[in-house]
């Protein structure tokens, strides 16, 4: 009689070990082996690093910083196998794409980052997107924060050592793919924002910075957050309550004014039915209308809070927004590191094409900035202050993506199909999923 033998026991057995025996291992074993070209060894190393934090990001960092430094230092230095495989492991333990210069690590799981927040003492900086940060086609907006944001120098380092980093994806991002039916292809994605919320160790929602802004602006926005963060902390109940209703009030009228500013710059003029109120040395303190209305509703009073700036977007078209731009252009400037980020991903250009792809680049970011913080911002400053989703993470950001990034959770085709507007297609050019 034959007697028969199972290799699955074996197997797992086998499998149980390595992953004891790497938990134990030191960080620098571990290290060599996540990059080891033996998947068999190097899956488990990465996924012991990733449960290790971002000190097991950093002590991967730390292996290879050599050969970091030398990409970082030469963009277009050649992809050899293992530079490959050093960046799949580092991308894979920090979770976002393209870690080697920002040295980030993100958690996947708000109750993770909720512990490491309350542990270290630090808010959540928790970003919210279409797709995944660790893949390279996620939403346009995440793949400008990997290239504008988390490359830059000032940011990184901001972000590493005052925040702990979440993401979660809202939901897929759309692809597109051009075939030019000669064995040229495009790849794309269409549609998609990304907003990042600072959050406290209670999960609660203390402040937002809606889709890009340029590092400049966006390390300013952090600045003033951590400080909020730090300020409301201390405080609970109707003190901690005062406090952020105090700070989000005195946000929307700072940004109405600094739009007012602006405006008036490029030579615009004070939208009719409103009046500048002025302190004691004749500079402006506030942007008010003239008349409010005395039925007393959270409706009028979140619209009587945006009124300025809603007005003063009603009278900047897009030539104003272009001129706006140009007066924070500072803002938009990209450091070293964001531009040998973007030499690498286009090694084909020359240097007067770069130069001019970054130029043009900058005019968007520095667009962006604008039309972020004064039609988006103050408007999220409104409803963190009145509306009653803003106790509920989840609730409010069903509303900023709806009514804020106008891409609700209710349509899947997220506005790029109109069932009312004809095509010449059949079926409109919906393609049937058929379900084994």
């Amino acid at each position: 009689m034959r007697t028969r033998f199972s290799f699955l026991p074996f197997l797992l057995l086998t499998l149980l070990f390595t992953q004891v025996s790497f938990a134990n291992e030191p960080g620098e074993s571990l290290a060599r082996k996540a990059v080891s070209e033996n998947k068999v060894e190097s899956a488990p190393a990465i996924e012991e690093l990733r449960s290790l934090g971002p000190a097991g990001l950093q002590t991967l960092m730390r292996q290879y910083d050599a050969e970091i430094s030398r990409h970082v230092a030469d963009p277009k230095l050649p992809a050899s196998e293992e530079w490959q495989r050093i960046t799949t492991a580092l991308d894979a333990v920090s979770q976002q794409k393209d870690s080697y210069l920002s040295g980030l690590y993100w958690y996947t799981d708000l109750q993770q980052a909720r512990k490491a927040a309350a542990e270290t003492g630090k808010p959540i900086l928790s970003l919210r997107l279409l797709g995944k940060l660790s893949d390279e086609l996620s939403c346009a907006n995440s793949r400008f924060f990997r290239t504008v944001l988390y490359s830059n120098q000032e940011v990184s380092a901001m972000l590493r050592d005052h925040f702990v980093l979440h993401w979660q994806s809202i939901r897929p991002v759309p692809l597109i793919t051009i075939d030019f039916g000669d064995g040229r292809k495009l790849e794309r994605t269409v549609t998609g924002n990304s907003i990042h919320y600072i959050l406290g160790s209670d999960g609660q929602v203390i402040e937002a910075l809606p889709g890009l802004y340029g590092p400049q602006a966006f390390s300013r926005g952090l600045t003033e957050a951590e400080s909020l963060f730090r300020q409301v902390r201390v405080k609970s109940g109707a003190e901690r309550r005062s406090t952020l209703a105090n700070y989000y009030r005195a946000s929307i009228n700072r940004i109405s004014l600094a739009w007012l500013a602006d405006t008036t710059r490029i030579g615009g003029k004070l939208p009719e039915g409103f009046t500048i109120e002025k302190g004691q040395n004749g500079e402006a303190i506030s942007i008010m209308p003239l008349a409010v209305t005395k039925a007393v509703t959270e409706t009028t009073i979140l619209r009587a809070m945006t009124a300025g700036s809603e007005a003063l977007g009603r009278i900047t078209d897009e030539s104003a927004w272009k001129k706006i731009a140009e007066i924070h252009n500072a803002d938009a400037t990209l450091d070293e590191r964001s531009v040998a980020l973007i030499r690498r991903q286009n090694p084909d250009l020359s240097d007067k094409g770069l130069a001019t792809l970054l130029q043009k680049f900058q005019q968007t970011i520095a667009l962006d900035t604008v039309r972020n913080e004064y039609l988006m911002h103050s408007k999220l400053y409104a409803w963190l202050m009145r509306d009653p989703s803003r106790n509920d993470l989840s609730k409010f950001n069903d509303k900023v993506y709806a009514e804020l990034f106008l891409t609700p959770q209710s349509d899947p085709w997220l506005g790029l199909l109109s069932l009312d507007v004809y095509n010449g297609l059949e079926n409109g050019g919906v393609v049937k999923i058929v379900k084994n």
